[in-house]
């Protein structure tokens, strides 16, 4: 995503409220009425510990994979449940705009399409759904599971021709390429796992102190990674497009200019913007050696080619 993100993962949120009650139910045992000692007083307790710390290890170790760009991720979640999760979004999405997504013979998704087309055959993936939603003021785009993208027509105004839109969409392909959704996914699938066990064990004011820290150390290093990422990966999707990479810098210049305001970058799901134009700057004679790699011609021939050609 463009900006701070549509979808959201949270897959314990359903389990809170037992998980308070069961934490509650052992302070007040062991904290509040001293009934007994605490479980760690029983050294039963500690072999207990270190062989459920030792499995532990062993199933995030086994579950650790390589990002496309080298990075190293953990990753619990299957491609099948990825899908079946990126379906119930998608229908959700589909409900909430349901007034507001253009049909596929407007202009707009015409164009959105057309440029998405050329991305997509630059891919092994030919399974996308690209839809636009009518929304002047909005200027976003997303990517569910599945390959779902979603574009707000006001971000039409700042891509303002192909090179600007393939670069919002290269990026939003290139989120489903490296599998970002099921990463975040198994991040909050350990995450929630850590807090559950932590939670009998450490005072809850603690633990929600430990969340906030969780979340500014983890989670939102974690998303702000991804995102470079996919601006790299989504960099070299558009030039094997033949479409011009150092147009990208361009298109964020516009984006920067159009921001009303935004978090410090440490508090924020994404990069800044200058941030993310240093990076494309320094990865654009890469991907103009990918661009060359892909046979293409001098982008004004290219230009001219495509828009007659689509």
């Amino acid at each position: 995503m463009l900006f701070p993100n549509l979808f959201r993962c949270g897959l314990f949120a359903s389990r809170t409220i037992t998980q308070q009650s069961l934490r509650r139910h052992f302070y007040q045992r062991h904290y509040r009425y001293k009934s007994q000692p605490p479980p760690w007083h029983d050294r039963r307790f500690w072999y207990y510990a270190g062989a459920a710390t030792t499995t532990g290890l062993i199933y995030y170790e086994y579950h650790i994979e390589e990002s496309p760009t080298g990075r190293r991720r953990f990753n619990n979640v299957s491609p099948e449940y990825a899908r079946q999760i990126g379906e119930q979004a998608y229908l959700e999405t589909l409900s909430r705009y349901q007034r507001q997504i253009l049909p596929p013979n407007s202009p707009m998704t015409r164009e959105v399409s057309r440029v998405a087309t050329r991305l997509i055959s630059a891919t092994d993936q030919k399974d996308w759904v690209v839809h636009v939603i009518y929304a002047p003021d909005e200027k976003n785009a997303f990517v569910l599971p599945g390959g779902k993208i979603f574009v707000f027509s006001g971000l039409l105004s700042v891509t303002q021709d192909d090179n600007g839109l393939a670069t919002v969409l290269s990026h939003e392909i290139a989120h489903q390429l490296a599998n970002h959704s099921a990463e975040k996914l198994s991040q909050a699938n350990l995450l929630g796992f850590l807090y559950f066990v932590a939670g009998f064990f450490v005072d809850p004011n603690f633990l929600q102190f430990g969340r906030a820290m969780s979340t500014l150390l983890l989670e939102l290093p974690n998303s702000r990674q991804c995102e470079q990422e996919a601006d790299q990966l989504g960099l070299y999707l558009m030039a094997k497009a033949c479409y011009d990479p150092e147009q990208a810098v361009a298109l964020w210049q516009r984006m920067k200019a159009a921001e009303l305001s935004s978090p410090p970058q440490f508090l924020n799901t994404h990069p800044s913007t200058d941030t993310r134009i240093e990076n494309i700057r320094a990865l654009i004679p890469q991907a103009n050696m990918k661009r060359e790699a892909a046979n293409c011609p001098s982008p004004d021939l290219a230009r001219s080619f495509f828009d007659n050609a689509f």
